[in-house]
């Protein structure tokens, strides 16, 4: 006990608590577990960043109604995925858990690596590539942000979450930057590559689980903050070595019986919406270019867009949550992607498209997503790993395919330009923004909620 207050107050660590707290707000104590976490995410990110572009640049090989059809098809597999994954969670302890969903899809990109060699009909091949990635991409993310909202407490996450995002968007620059460098060794080589990347994760993952945070030898910040991060971490390490229990479908009962979640879900409805849209705007306007030159934006759009996020996680969201709290933190992005939406409709060229997809991207990366993970500090363990998993994968897919085809509908049926689309986009933004506000009162009301139930 001497010797840990004694290292606590040396000069180096004093110099250290300083720099972290002007750029992020990170406790000492919460150094080692916040970069375990910083590094965790950066690594989930790299594999995955590795294989975005190529899978963006297939899809302007592809017409509206082509794309849509797969984006339904991606529902489909996404709706068996998260079942599968909630009979798991019923059976397997978290320690098992977390790091069996990874080298599960390591090993299936392995698979398509070796099916390369043997089915002739490529197309197939590329289908059946860019929804598998599709699946992968929310499910990775997803459980990633579970453990984070098991690892941590509510008010460490208001603080942390922001530079744990930093952490993925670093690694989003890695994947797309090896993706160009090594752009001609083909894709389904770049599959064996983050095949390996994403199998770096299981050391990190069983690292985390060993660290405790906020113990009372370590912890010298206030009571109250002792207090819930030593809750935080004795939750997980009661839980981390039982399974969930449950039924495999648990997470799509609690979603729709709990008013809060329904919340939740419709705010990520309505962000597939222009996300959707936007995506959809830029793959038409890129049609008439080669593959390559496809890519190549795609991925400076990767790499413009994380930096943005970096920057922004660092120094700009856990100061908005703390001071402004949850609500207006998730209503930011949506008030201003509808002015750049109201832009594009006055100027409605590639640039601007490439530009605001940029911020959209990079705000929602850095701002709107770590609140929305927030969220899930306020909820129990089952909620977490099952129902979450209900909103950020089928929610999202089902928002995805209903986008589309409503995209395709404006587009080809009504006959709406990119001037036209942008208004409805505008339009889904107000909405958008007057959920985050209902989620933010929600918030409010569990938080007084909890306090008067401890005081």
């Amino acid at each position: 006990m001497e010797i840990q207050q004694n290292q606590n107050n040396s000069p180096q660590v004093s110099q250290l608590k300083k720099l972290f707290k002007s750029i992020s707000t990170v406790e000492p104590h919460e150094i080692n577990a916040t970069f375990a976490s910083f590094f965790l995410g950066m690594t989930l990110m790299a594999a995955y960043y590795l294989l975005r572009p190529v899978r963006d640049a297939l899809s302007s090989d592809w017409s509206d109604a082509e794309l849509s059809l797969l984006w339904t098809i991606n529902f489909g597999f996404s709706f068996l995925v998260v079942s599968f994954y909630g009979l798991a969670a019923s059976k397997l302890s978290l320690k098992k858990l977390v790091p069996a969903v990874y080298i599960f899809f390591a090993s299936t990109f392995f698979v398509f690596y070796l099916a390369n060699n043997f089915i002739q009909d490529k197309t197939i091949i590329d289908k059946s590539f860019y929804v598998w990635v599709s699946v992968y991409s929310l499910f990775q993310i997803s459980v990633f942000w579970s453990f984070m909202a098991e690892k941590f407490s509510q008010e460490q996450s208001k603080r942390l979450f922001g530079i744990i995002t930093s952490g993925a968007s670093i690694g989003a620059i890695i994947g797309p930057s090896i993706a160009l460098l090594f752009s001609e060794l083909g894709t389904y080589n770049l599959m064996l590559i983050a095949c390996g990347v994403l199998l770096l994760t299981f050391p990190l993952i069983t690292h985390l689980n060993s660290i405790q945070i906020g113990s009372s030898e370590q912890n010298s910040t206030p009571d109250s903050h002792s207090k819930s991060s030593s809750s935080a971490q004795e939750s997980i390490s009661r839980g981390s070595n039982k399974s969930i229990g449950g039924s495999s479908l648990a997470g799509f009962k609690l979603f729709f019986s709990n008013p809060f979640l329904l919340g939740i879900g419709l705010f990520l409805f309505l962000y597939t919406g222009i996300s959707s849209f936007v995506y959809f705007e830029l793959k038409n306007l890129m049609a008439d270019m080669a593959r390559e030159q496809r890519t190549e934006i795609w991925a400076v759009i990767d790499l413009a867009t994380n930096l943005l996020t970096i920057i922004a996680g660092f120094f700009v969201t856990s100061r908005l949550a703390t001071r402004f709290g949850i609500g207006f933190t998730l209503a930011l992005i949506p008030l201003i992607v509808m002015l750049g939406m109201l832009w594009i409709a006055v100027t409605p060229f590639l640039a601007v498209v490439v530009f605001l997809q940029i911020f959209r991207r990079g705000g929602s990366y850095a701002i709107t997503r770590p609140a929305r993970e927030m969220l899930f500090t306020y909820v129990d363990q089952e909620t977490r790993f099952k129902a979450k998993q209900v909103i950020d994968i089928v929610v999202y897919r089902g928002g995805d395919v209903f986008w589309a085809w409503g995209f395709t509908f404006l587009t080809t049926v009504v006959g709406l330009g990119i001037t036209g689309v942008a208004i409805v986009g505008s339009a889904i933004c107000a909405l958008w923004s007057c959920v985050a506000f209902y989620i933010g009162k929600q918030v409010t009301k569990k938080t007084l909620k909890t306090n008067s139930q401890t005081n």
